[in-house]
C-alpha cells in the first residue's frame, strides 16, 4: 500500500488551449479559498458560543467528574467512529453533498442541547440530564466526524503544496480571532444571565447562537467551488492494513494517539478546576481560557512560515517540550493574570505548532485518493487516545492520594510525565516528506547578556524574514 505519490505538474504556455482551463480553474480555487476563510469564522463563532461552554453547561446540570470525563471521551471516541461513515460515504456521494448536510445536521443538534435546560429548570428528569447531555453532544460531534474527511479532502484539493503553511495560517488566524470574539461575547451574556438568576437561559441563548451560525457555515459551503474527485472503491483499505504498514505517516498516527492520550488526562479538568476551586467567574473563565486564542492568532502566520521554510517534524518537537510545562503551571499558579501570561502563552504556542504541523503532515505525506481514509484512521487511533486519556483522569480525580492538596494537582502531575515520555518514544522515528531547509544553528553567549539578546534577535530574523 503506497500512501506517497507524486505528481508532475505540467504548466501551458499562453497560447496553448488548456491554459485558460488552467487560469479558470485556479481562479475558481482562488474563490473557494476565500470563502472557506469566511467559512471557518462562522464555524469558529458557533464554537465560541456552544462547544466552548459545553463543559460549564455540564457543570450547570449538576455533572460529576465523571461525566465531564465520559462527554469528552465519548464525543472524542464517535468523532473519528463518524469519520469513518464519512469515508465510505464518499465512495457514493459528492464531497460537496455530504459536507453540506452533515454540517447542517450538526447546527440542528444544538436545539435539543438548549432544551435540556428548559427541563432543569421544570426539575424534569434532573439526575439523567448529565448523560443525555454526553449522549446529543456525541451525536453532534459525529455529525462534524461525518463530515471532515470529504471537507479535509475538499481542502488538499484547493491549497497548493508550498502555500498550505502560509493560507492555513491566514484561516486559522481569522478563524480564531471569530472564536475569540464569540466567547467574549458569551461570556458576558452568561454573566448577565447569571447575575439575574436564570443561567439556564443563557446557556439555551447561547446554544441557539451557535445553531444561528454553524447553519450560516453550511450555507457557504454551497457557494465554495469543488474540484472534480472521486473515490473509486480500490481507494479504500482497512484499517488492520493502515495499521501492519506502520510507515512514517503509521507512526505519525500512533505518535499522536499517544500524545493526545496524555494531554486529555488533564485538559477536560482545567475548566472543572478554574470554575470549582479557584471559584472563577464566567467571565474571568473565559478571559483565562480565550487567552490562549489570542496567543494562537498572534503565533500563527510564524508557524505558517516555518513549516513552510523548514518542515513539521520540528514543530511536532517544539508543541511537545511546551506541552510538558502547561499543566505544571496550574499546580503552582492560581492569580488569572499569572495564568493568562503563562500556561495560556504556552498553550497558544502549543496550539499553532502543533495544528499547522499535523495538517501539513498529512496533505505532505498522504495521497490525495488516500487522504481521506488514512485522516480517518489516524483521527480514528487520535479519538481512542483521546477518550482513554478523559477516562482515566476522571478515574485520577477519584483515587488522587490525599497528600495532594487538590485532586486535580496529581492529574495535572500525571499528565505532564506522559507529555514528557510519550514524544521521547516517537518522534525520534518521524521524518519529513519533502526537502526543507536546515534550521540555522544559535550561537548563544550566556555570559555577555546584551550578546545574547542580539544574537537571538538575528536568529529569529533569519528564521522568520
Amino acid at each position: 500500500m503506497k500512501r506517497v505519490k507524486k505528481s508532475k505538474s505540467i504548466e501551458f504556455k499562453e497560447d496553448h488551449p488548456e491554459f485558460e482551463k488552467d487560469k479558470k480553474l485556479e481562479h475558481l480555487k482562488e474563490k473557494a479559498r476565500k470563502v472557506s476563510i469566511l467559512e471557518g469564522g462562522f464555524a469558529s463563532a458557533s464554537g465560541g458560543f456552544g462547544n466552548r461552554y459545553i463543559i460549564p453547561f455540564a457543570l450547570a446540570l449538576n455533572a460529576t467528574n465523571v461525566h465531564i470525563g465520559l462527554l469528552t471521551s465519548f464525543s472524542n471516541l464517535l468523532s473519528p467512529i463518524g469519520q469513518l461513515l464519512g469515508s465510505k460515504l464518499m465512495q457514493n456521494h459528492s464531497r460537496k453533498k455530504l459536507v453540506v448536510w452533515f454540517v447542517f445536521f450538526q447546527a440542528l443538534m444544538w436545539l435539543p442541547l438548549a432544551f435540556l435546560g428548559y427541563l432543569f429548570y421544570k426539575g424534569v428528569f434532573v439526575e439523567y440530564l448529565p448523560i443525555v447531555l454526553v449522549f446529543l453532544y456525541a451525536i453532534l460531534v459525529a455529525f462534524g466526524g461525518i463530515a471532515y474527511p470529504s471537507w479535509f479532502s475538499w481542502m488538499g484539493d484547493l491549497v497548493s503544496e508550498k502555500k498550505r503553511g502560509k493560507y492555513f495560517g491566514r484561516r486559522n488566524k481569522f478563524s480564531a480571532s471569530a472564536g475569540l470574539i464569540s466567547a467574549l461575547l458569551a461570556a458576558f451574556l452568561l454573566d448577565v444571565f447569571e447575575t439575574k438568576g436564570f443561567v439556564l437561559l443563557g446557556f439555551a441563548v447561547l446554544f441557539g447562537i451557535a445553531f444561528t451560525f454553524r447553519t450560516i457555515s453550511s450555507m457557504l459551503f454551497r457557494k465554495q467551488f469543488s474540484p472534480k474527485f472521486k473515490l473509486k472503491k480500490g481507494d479504500y483499505f482497512s484499517f488492520w492494513n493502515f495499521i501492519k504498514t506502520f510507515d512514517n505517516f503509521g507512526k505519525f498516527a500512533f505518535y499522536q494517539a499517544f500524545f493526545y492520550f496524555s494531554i486529555m488526562i488533564a485538559s477536560p479538568f482545567f475548566a472543572v478546576y478554574m470554575l470549582e476551586e479557584l471559584n472563577f467567574s464566567y467571565i474571568t473563565f473565559t478571559l483565562v481560557t480565550m487567552s490562549s486564542i489570542l496567543f494562537y492568532i498572534l503565533f500563527l502566520p510564524l508557524v505558517g512560515k516555518f513549516s513552510d521554510k523548514f518542515g513539521n517534524v520540528k514543530l511536532f518537537y517544539l508543541e511537545a517540550a511546551l506541552a510538558v510545562t502547561y499543566p505544571l503551571f496550574w499546580i503552582f499558579l492560581k492569580n488569572p493574570i499569572a495564568l493568562i501570561f503563562l500556561p495560556q502563552l504556552v498553550a497558544g504556542i502549543m496550539s499553532a505548532a502543533g495544528v499547522i504541523a499535523a495538517n501539513n503532515f498529512i496533505y505532505e505525506s498522504v495521497s490525495r485518493q488516500h487522504r481521506p481514509i488514512c485522516s480517518t484512521y489516524k483521527n480514528l487511533l487520535l479519538g481512542i487516545g483521546i477518550s482513554l486519556g478523559a477516562i482515566l483522569g476522571g478515574f485520577l480525580t477519584k483515587v488522587a492520594p490525599a497528600s495532594f492538596s487538590s485532586v486535580f494537582f496529581f492529574v495535572f502531575l500525571v499528565s505532564a510525565v506522559g507529555r514528557f515520555a510519550v514524544p521521547i518514544i516517537f518522534l525520534p522515528y518521524l521524518k519529513e516528506e519533502r526537502k526543507v531547509k536546515y534550521l540555522p544553528h544559535m550561537h548563544l553567549d550566556i555570559n555577555h547578556p546584551m550578546h545574547f539578546v542580539s544574537q537571538e534577535a538575528s536568529w529569529l530574523k533569519k528564521v522568520f524574514r
